[in-house]
């Protein structure tokens, strides 16, 4: 099969093309992995929208102007010259949308991260590997594992808040919104979803939410207390309204995403708490430190397979090729993708 890679216009996400990619020779301590499987979700348009912000762009590395949107899947290694990844390893990790790619993998005392010079400085969260043997929902770890595990980090942060009552969650229908308010709501939080009116009726279907609202609605927003607006939408308009609606109800403001990345941004100022940045990452480091190595993971573990027990809504959407890549992309990025599904990308 002829090697390939989605590039996209870093400026323009809407330019996307699918080109042929070289297959270098390897040189000592790399790795060649064929990619076998993964997602792709408004949180990856949200790494391409931010990419460079925060560094997305560096860790597959493109010509000039262009990049490679990172994605979470499965891949293994075809090719090593490195006795720490012998051919036929299967990993979990952030992978490039291409059919294939190279990494100087080195092993740790939890998996491999990749040695490479341009990832040196970069969030080790994102440079993590671990080793995958089949299972049964690999299609849903490939789509939640990063959705849920913000989900998780988030309602863990805010759990930490002993006086917060109530969610209020733009983008509801996102499965990062959809996956905290699941996480949320168990222990007893009111959550209120806010969403477009022709998602409203599919979400409120789901029963993860209290109330949902469509964003015309937001002046009537009220909650039974103290209150956190956890952003999904990067919109800033939306922000200002609920801001406005919650008066001081609100003590907390959290920006996650930007599903709605063609609003732009409204310099109008905005009342009550300052919005500010989640980074998974941060919880993380913290979390590793409170709970010791693994712990993280093994709680994720446990809650992920919790999550898609009580998920029978959940429908995963199968595409393969470049023109199954090509059509997934467009769909998600246009935002024409229905709540309760999730698509799964095959290159080959």
């Amino acid at each position: 099969m002829a090697a390939w890679d989605l590039l996209v216009d870093r400026k323009d996400l809407r330019k996307a093309q699918i080109v042929p990619a070289q297959a270098p020779a390897l040189a000592d301590g790399e790795v060649r992995l064929e990619v076998e499987r993964f997602s792709f979700t408004a949180n990856n348009v949200t790494y391409g929208l931010m990419g460079d912000a925060f560094g997305y762009w560096t860790f597959f590395p493109a010509p000039d102007g262009l990049g490679r949107i990172p994605v979470w899947g499965f891949a293994r290694v075809t090719e090593s010259r490195t006795a720490d990844a012998p051919v036929g390893l299967r990993l979990f990790g952030y992978l490039p949308m291409s059919t294939s790619f190279v990494m100087q993998l080195a092993k740790t005392r939890t998996g491999f991260v990749d040695r490479a010079p341009h990832r040196a400085e970069l969030p080790p969260t994102y440079n993590a590997y671990n080793e995958a043997p089949a299972d049964p929902l690999d299609d849903h770890r490939a789509l939640l594992r990063p959705l849920l595990m913000t989900s998780f980090l988030l309602d863990d942060f805010l759990g930490e808040d002993g006086a917060l009552t109530t969610l209020v969650l733009s983008s509801a229908s996102s499965k990062t919104a959809l996956g905290l308010a699941w996480f949320a709501k168990a222990r007893g939080c009111e959550v209120i979803g806010l969403s477009s009116p022709a998602n409203a009726k599919t979400i409120e279907g789901l029963g993860l939410y209290d109330k949902v609202l469509t964003y015309d609605e937001v002046g009537a927003l009220k909650t039974k207390g103290p209150a956190a607006f956890v952003d999904f939408a990067g919109d800033r308009a939306t922000t200002a309204k609920v801001h406005a609606a919650l008066g001081e109800a609100l003590t907390r403001s959290i920006i996650v995403g930007a599903t709605h990345w063609e609003a732009g941004r409204d310099d109008a100022a905005i009342a009550g708490p300052t919005p500010t940045l989640f980074f998974a990452p941060d919880q993380i480091r913290k979390r590793m430190a409170d709970w010791g190595p693994g712990e993280v993971e093994t709680r994720f573990d446990a809650a992920l397979r919790a999550f898609v027990a009580d998920s029978p809504w959940l429908n995963l959407v199968q595409h393969e090729g470049q023109q199954g890549l090509t059509d997934a992309y467009h769909r998600v990025l246009e935002g024409r993708v229905r709540p309760q599904d999730g698509h799964i990308i095959r290159p080959a």
